[in-house]
């Protein structure tokens, strides 16, 4: 089971004016010329409407880069030793700060291409404003990772059908879906979700969900491993 950090958002968000940037080696963008990248550990910029992170958060990380063509199409190469414990997080974020009885709907869809090689997840990493309850949707997986705390059984949700899991990493609830069977593309109707966890297992109250993060949990990448967000897309109503 993978080790959990409570504030690596928190650390992505005070790391710059804490002027903790570290450049951590260099790789190369696609041909395709991003408009943007970086190989800072907490390296972040907008771009139309998302917010996309570097997060290199984990202990004992390697090198790590970030492109981006924009906030819905962009990837990492990252190089992280075959140790355990997760070392980074990179991902594009949408805001949506609204309460879950509020919101008509929210949705996402993902186009991601994944190594065949390492130990990650690719997942979306839902958050209320107040950071008590955090929400992991993993879409795919490979190696020697896994979801914190105890098994909940299946359910079948937004399109997909889950493995759930529930813990708490001392700072917040942690509530972990894991889809059954691997995928690179699909669509998650998000709100179901989010009731499901509210009125049926009654684990939360009305929240106010405050952003939609999707990207890649990188426990280990040794020797420099690619990772694409294809497509993108984070809708709310």
């Amino acid at each position: 089971m993978a080790s959990r950090t409570p504030s690596r958002i928190t650390k992505a968000l005070l790391a710059p004016a804490l002027a903790l940037g570290v450049t951590v080696g260099l790789a190369s963008a696609p041909a395709s010329a991003a408009v943007w990248n970086s190989c800072d550990q907490w390296g972040n910029t907008s771009l139309n409407g998302y917010t996309l992170y570097n997060n290199i958060w984990g202990s004992g990380a390697g090198r790590q880069c970030v492109w981006a063509n924009s906030g819905t199409n962009w990837g990492v190469w990252a190089d992280h030793p075959n140790t355990g414990g997760i070392k980074s997080y990179p991902n594009s974020k949408k805001v949506i700060n609204k309460t879950i009885t509020s919101l008509s709907s929210l949705t996402s869809s993902y186009n991601v291409t994944v190594p065949s090689s390492g130990a990650y997840n690719t997942s979306y990493d839902i958050w209320d404003t107040d950071h008590d309850y955090e929400i992991m949707l993993w879409v795919n997986h490979n190696g020697a990772v896994g979801p914190l705390g105890t098994p909940q059984g299946s359910v079948t949700l937004g399109g997909h059908t889950w493995n759930v899991h529930k813990g708490s990493n001392g700072a917040n609830e942690v509530f972990s879906f894991l889809r059954t069977s691997d995928s690179s593309s699909g669509s998650v109707n998000i709100l179901p979700i989010l009731k499901w966890i509210k009125d049926t297992k009654k684990w939360m109250g009305n929240e106010t969900i405050g952003d939609v993060q999707f990207g890649f949990e990188i426990t280990s990448s040794s020797g420099g491993l690619d990772f694409t967000t294809n497509h993108l897309t984070v809708s709310s109503g």
